[in-house]
């Protein structure tokens, strides 16, 4: 088991597992079966942090989120912020071959020279990855409520298309048979008109102003 497994098992539980270290990554999946996911898994319990205040979720997949915001929700200040900022800039001013060993060794000394004591840089790391598992908790609830609503509202369109279809169904029939009804009139009518003879009834339909041609206004 690595280091970083097991932090992630038996300490905080929050850890992400990166991506070619302990798993491969997840085959692409459709849509429909990101929703089908999405909407099967039970609500998540509550975390024992609770972000305070209004905490803006993303309404797009592109739009980025203001993590200091979801910090300060959970009671992480902008001091606490700036902590873990410092230890970020540190890690990256070190050549990436150094040593873990060696870059833990620099990092703490330079951290402690500007009065960042250790402890509390990681209790403040610590609290972040707290806001943010209460933050995707937050967002979880809130697509399983969304995906909850929409299949109630796709399953009353389905139900709605069913009963629109009927209706339309059920009107071409009709029509299918007024149009039988009326040619069968028709031929009634029509037996006595070519007892008259197509001349007569021609001349008549061109003199009445009561009658038009077919095709004509």
């Amino acid at each position: 088991m690595t280091e970083k497994r097991g932090w992630g098992q038996t300490v905080l539980g929050w850890f992400v597992v990166r991506e070619g270290e302990e798993q491969a990554p997840a085959a692409e999946s459709s849509a429909d079966e990101l929703i089908a996911k999405y909407a099967s898994e039970a609500p998540p319990e509550p975390s024992p942090v609770q972000l305070q205040g209004e905490v803006k979720l993303p309404a797009q997949p592109s739009e980025p989120i203001d993590f200091p915001a979801v910090y300060r929700a959970a009671g992480v200040d902008d001091e606490e912020q700036g902590r873990i900022a410092k230890a970020q800039s540190l890690l990256k001013t070190l050549p990436a071959e150094t040593p873990r060993e060696v870059k833990r060794t620099i990092v703490e000394a330079s951290l402690k020279a500007f009065g960042y004591p250790v402890d509390q840089i990681i209790e403040a790391g610590a609290q972040e990855i707290q806001a943010l598992q209460a933050y995707i908790e937050i967002g979880q609830r809130d697509t399983q409520q969304l995906l909850s609503q929409g299949n109630e509202r796709l399953a009353a369109l389905e139900k709605e298309m069913v009963e629109v279809r009927r209706l339309m169904e059920e009107k071409v029939a009709a029509q299918m048979q007024l149009t039988q009804q009326c040619n069968g009139e028709k031929l009634r009518v029509q037996e006595v008109l070519e007892f008259f003879g197509q001349e007569a009834v021609a001349k008549v339909v061109q003199e009445s102003p009561k009658l038009h041609e077919p095709g004509t206004a």
